[in-house]
C-alpha cells in the first residue's frame, strides 16, 4: 500500500511538462485501494480495485460526462463468514456515471471534482452486503507531464443505500492514481486577422472663389460687390476714396485731378479763380519775366482740359484815377492772354476783362500792399463737352 502512494510522488517530482492543448476526449486506466465500512462485513485493512474512467470534453465548457467501469476480484469477506461455511471472497463490478468540473490550472496541477451515480454489482452477496445503486462524489488533480499525458490522482466517496433489514448506507472510499490519455485535439481558433488599413490618398481640388467685380476680393469677403470697374478698391471689396491733388474733391468725382495745391475749386475738382501771380511794375502793362514759370504751368492745366474757359482778370493799385486805372487794368489782362496764347492755349478758350482798382488783396497804403494789388487772376468756367 505504501509503495501504491509513493507513485504519485515520484511522478509529480518528474513532472516538468505544461500542455495546453485542448482534447475532445480522455481515457484514464486506474488502480488503487478501496476502504469498506465495517458493516459491509469485508476485511478491515480493504482491497484492491481498477478501472477505466472515459471522459469527452466540451470545448469552452468546464463541465464533462465520465462514465467509469471499476473491478475488484477476490475481494475477503471477514472472518465472520468464512466460518459460516461462505466462500471467503467476492468480485464487486462498479459502473458509474459522474459529471466532473475542471478548474483552473494552478501552475503544474489541474484540479478537478466530479459528482454522479452507478450501480455495484456484488457477485458473492451476502445478508450485509448486496448489489445496488449508490451515489459517489470525488476530488482530484492531473498533472500533464508528456504531451497528450498525464498523472491523475483522486479519491471517490460512494454511499449505496443497505439492505432492507437494516436500512443504513454502505460507505466506501477509493484511493486511485493512473495516467490519462487524452486525444482528439481541438483545433486551436485561427488567429483573428487584424483589418488591413489602406489609407487612401485624398485629392483636395483646389476651390476658386467667384469675384464677380473683378475688383481683387472674392465674392464672400466683398462688402461692396457691384464696384465699378477700374475702382480702386480695399481689402472688404469697397471703394477706396482718393484725392490725389488734395483739393478737396475725391478722385472719382475729380474733373480736373492736378488742380495746383492750393487753389479754391468748384464741385468738380476744378479751379474757380487762380492768382497768376503776375505783379505789374507801376504804371505798366509788360508781363514780367519773373512771372513765366507761373504763366507756363497754367496755360499747361488748360490745354490738358480744353473743357475749361478761363477769364483773365486785371487789377491796379489806388493810385491815378478810377478812369486811368479801369484801362490800365484792361492792357494787363490783355497782355496776359496774349501771353498764354503764345504758349499754346486756344485763344476761344481765353477772354478779358479789366477790373481797375476794385477788390484789393491788400492795403493800398503801402508800397508792398499796392504792389501785390496790382495782380492778373484767372476765373475759370467749366463747360460740358
Amino acid at each position: 500500500m505504501k509503495r501504491l502512494l509513493l507513485l504519485p510522488a515520484l511522478l509529480l517530482g518528474s513532472a516538468t511538462f505544461a500542455d495546453d492543448t485542448q482534447y475532445k476526449y480522455e481515457i484514464s486506466p486506474m488502480i488503487g485501494y478501496n476502504f469498506s465500512e465495517g458493516n459491509v462485513e469485508m476485511k478491515s485493512d480493504g482491497f484492491y480495485t481498477g478501472g477505466v474512467e472515459f471522459q469527452a470534453n466540451t470545448p469552452g465548457s468546464r463541465i464533462s460526462p465520465e462514465l467509469s467501469v471499476f473491478y475488484t476480484p477476490d475481494a475477503d469477506y471477514s472472518k465472520k463468514y468464512r466460518s459460516n461455511n461462505h466462500s471467503q471472497d467476492t468480485d464487486i463490478l462498479r459502473l458509474a456515471f459522474n459529471g466532473v468540473y475542471t478548474f483552473d490550472k494552478m501552475d503544474m496541477v489541474v484540479p478537478f471534482a466530479k459528482l454522479g451515480v452507478g450501480y455495484e454489482d456484488v457477485n458473492n452477496e451476502v445478508a450485509s452486503n448486496q448489489s445496488g445503486f449508490f451515489a459517489d462524489a470525488g476530488a482530484g488533480v492531473k498533472i500533464p507531464f508528456a504531451k497528450s499525458w498525464a498523472l491523475k490522482a483522486e479519491a471517490i466517496y460512494l454511499a449505496k443505500i443497505g439492505n432492507s433489514q437494516n436500512q443504513t448506507l454502505d460507505n466506501n472510499l477509493m484511493a486511485l492514481v493512473g495516467l490519462t490519455y487524452s486525444f482528439g485535439e481541438v483545433a486551436k481558433p485561427a488567429p483573428k486577422e487584424e483589418p488591413v488599413v489602406v489609407e487612401e490618398e485624398v485629392i483636395v481640388a483646389a476651390v476658386v472663389e467667384p469675384d464677380s467685380d473683378r475688383d481683387g476680393v472674392y465674392d464672400s469677403l466683398d462688402k461692396c460687390p457691384n464696384t465699378p470697374a477700374g475702382s480702386t478698391v480695399g481689402v472688404d471689396g469697397c471703394p477706396i476714396v482718393l484725392d490725389d491733388d488734395n483739393d478737396g474733391v475725391t478722385n472719382d468725382k475729380d474733373l480736373c485731378p492736378n488742380t495746383p495745391a492750393g487753389e479754391k475749386v468748384d464741385s468738380n475738382g476744378c479751379p474757380i479763380a487762380i492768382n497768376l501771380q503776375v505783379n505789374f511794375a507801376n504804371n505798366s502793362a509788360v508781363v514780367p519775366a519773373s512771372a513765366d514759370a507761373r504763366l507756363n504751368k497754367f496755360a499747361d492745366f488748360l490745354k490738358r482740359n480744353t473743357n475749361y474757359n478761363a477769364k483773365i482778370v486785371g487789377y491796379t493799385d489806388s493810385r491815378a484815377s478810377e478812369t486811368y486805372n479801369q484801362k490800365l487794368s484792361e492792357r494787363r489782362a490783355q497782355a496776359v492772354l496774349k501771353a498764354l496764347v503764345e504758349r499754346g492755349v486756344n485763344p476761344a478758350q481765353l477772354s478779358a476783362v479789366g477790373m481797375g482798382e476794385l477788390n484789393p488783396v491788400a492795403s493800398n497804403d503801402t508800397a508792398e500792399g499796392r504792389a501785390k494789388n496790382r495782380r492778373i487772376e484767372a476765373e475759370l468756367t467749366y463747360k460740358a463737352k
